[in-house]
């Protein structure tokens, strides 16, 4: 599904990434975890196009990515969540959503402004799908209010919806646990088994071990920006040099 290959990045004299290639298969979840600092949200970035890399590849599907932007991704169906939740705090959790689905319209400024009958057939579609995603992430009750005054946990759920209803066929979460509370992070992890469950591909980076080794099918170490190690969640969590990177030797 997705394909990043000798991906390095160099910040002046620092490197951040070096050489870091692995692959994630279609319909698994995917947890990239590491140290701080092992350059985790710096690869999604390039993934994602909103860096570009010093040297490699990025494939999704077989297509050659590498360099595209944002917003051409999101025609492809790839999108992400950020670690620091992006929201359009003057509009409301369900314009939120709807802003989610601007590859799905057609009508331009023209056809809006004359309210053309199939602009108006278009925004209903809209509406009425966005309120779907809203349902599918458990905040339908929240729709008319502002996104800027809900709550952290809320916050995050509507990130989730609106990325959701691009309807992609991979999404990317940069520590999606961030900042939630137990209950939370166990209702998180549900939600993101029931996208799996819809066929799309997750890839997450977290900091939340429990989460990451309940949720993954496959996990990628990272460490001082290098790949250390690639596994199941029992191999990742059986390996000296994982358990070193995180722990320090034992003298």
């Amino acid at each position: 599904m997705l394909e990043v290959s000798g991906i390095t990045q160099i910040f002046g004299g620092v490197t951040a990434l070096d050489s870091v290639s692995f692959a994630v298969h279609k319909g698994d979840i995917t947890g990239v975890i590491g140290p701080n600092g092992a350059g985790k949200t710096t690869l999604f970035n390039i993934i994602t196009g909103i860096y570009r890399q010093t040297a490699g590849t990025v494939t999704l599907e077989g297509n050659d990515i590498t360099g595209l932007p944002p917003e051409k991704l999101a025609r492809r169906a790839m999108v992400r969540t950020f670690q620091n939740i992006e929201l359009f705090g003057g509009m409301t959790v369900h314009e939120n959503v709807m802003v989610g689905m601007h590859t799905k319209s057609r009508s331009g400024l023209l056809a809006c402004s004359l309210k053309m009958p199939w602009s108006i057939s278009e925004e209903r579609r809209i509406r009425e799908g966005a309120l779907q995603w809203l349902a599918f992430t458990g905040i339908s009750d929240l729709a008319d209010h502002a996104a800027g005054g809900l709550p952290f946990g809320k916050g995050r759920l509507l990130e989730i919806a609106r990325a959701l209803a691009v309807e992609p066929r991979i999404i990317l979460m940069d520590e999606p646990a961030a900042g939630l509370n137990s209950q939370e992070t166990l209702a998180l992890s549900l939600l993101i088994k029931r996208i799996r469950d819809l066929g799309i591909t997750v890839v997450l980076v977290e900091h939340d071990m429990e989460l990451v080794m309940d949720i993954c099918d496959r996990i990628v170490v990272l460490n001082l920006g290098r790949k250390l190690a690639e596994g199941t969640p029992r191999e990742i969590q059986e390996n000296p040099e994982v358990i070193s990177a995180y722990l320090g030797d034992d003298d």
